[in-house]
């Protein structure tokens, strides 16, 4: 395969998961998942959504073997 293919494919990818974001967003608060660090303190805010990253890595990572799974 050559590189546009992989574009092409990534790109693909990267719409439909943005749309699913978008659809699952307003029932699955993701980003606003307990155990996500939220700091304010005046004029400035500090977030960093741990949790959420590490919920997206478990799923990507289950994708990743399944696929790997079935490509044999």
């Amino acid at each position: 395969m050559n590189i546009a293919k992989y574009l092409i494919i990534a790109g693909a990818a990267l719409t439909v998961i943005g749309v699913l974001w978008a659809v699952i967003g307003k029932y699955i608060p993701l980003g606003r998942l307990p155990g996500d660090i939220a700091v304010e303190k005046g004029n400035v805010k500090f977030y960093f959504p741990i949790v959420t990253c590490i919920v997206i890595s478990v799923v990507l990572s289950l994708i990743g073997y399944i696929v790997r799974w079935f490509s044999k």
